[in-house]
């Protein structure tokens, strides 16, 4: 299996590769915060953690899909609040994380801890674009 694929002059990641990466960082990132700050993330644990492997892949579609056209319909309220409102989409992922998942993957530490992870969760798309960036850039 190729790690890094050419195309047309183009280089990218193989997608399985960078799937695998998102998921490692959702993980550490949901991991983190429960750890962190107790009793504000709740995970089912239940049949060897499958309800987290489902809330990390359920975030990666919701990233890949509907991000980008909540993020192009809300331009004017994110330029008027200078990038303020940009962290309120991933709240909004995550609320719909929790609506999909039910009582497995529940946030009850309020709108405020799920600021906390949706600016973590950001921070890691933006770590983990990064690294891929610089993993393609030095295959050159």
């Amino acid at each position: 299996m190729k790690i890094i694929i050419k195309e047309k002059e183009k280089i990218r990641l193989n997608k399985f590769i960078e799937w695998l990466i998102y998921m490692i960082g959702y993980s550490l990132v949901l991991i983190t915060v429960s750890i962190i700050f107790k009793n504000t993330l709740y995970i089912d644990n239940s049949y060897f953690g499958i309800w987290s492997l489902i809330a990390n892949i359920i975030i990666y579609i919701l990233n890949k899909t509907i991000k980008p056209l909540i993020v192009w319909l809300t331009i004017p309220i994110t330029a008027l609040t200078l990038g303020l409102f940009y962290p309120f989409i991933n709240v909004l992922i995550l609320n719909i994380v929790s609506w999909i998942l039910g009582p497995h993957f529940e946030i009850p530490g309020g709108i405020i801890m799920t600021f906390i992870i949706a600016v973590l969760i950001s921070l890691m798309n933006l770590i983990m674009k990064n690294i891929i960036k610089k993993i393609l850039e030095g295959v050159k």
